[in-house]
């Protein structure tokens, strides 16, 4: 009875944390002090084949 108890709650924190993970995640990708970061991601592809036209 009790071990049950145990895995209830262990599984309510669980859900929590992965909550807060998530959100978390959502903050970094969408916070305006990442948007130079993910332009300059962007262009990469077309870095190298900048450099054999330039």
């Amino acid at each position: 009875m009790a071990l049950q108890t145990l895995f209830d709650h262990a599984s309510s924190v669980m859900t929590v944390v992965s909550f807060l993970t998530f959100a978390g995640i959502l903050w970094w990708a969408y916070g305006r002090h990442k948007e130079a970061d993910f332009a300059a991601a962007a262009a990469l592809p077309f870095a190298d084949e900048e450099d054999r036209h330039g």
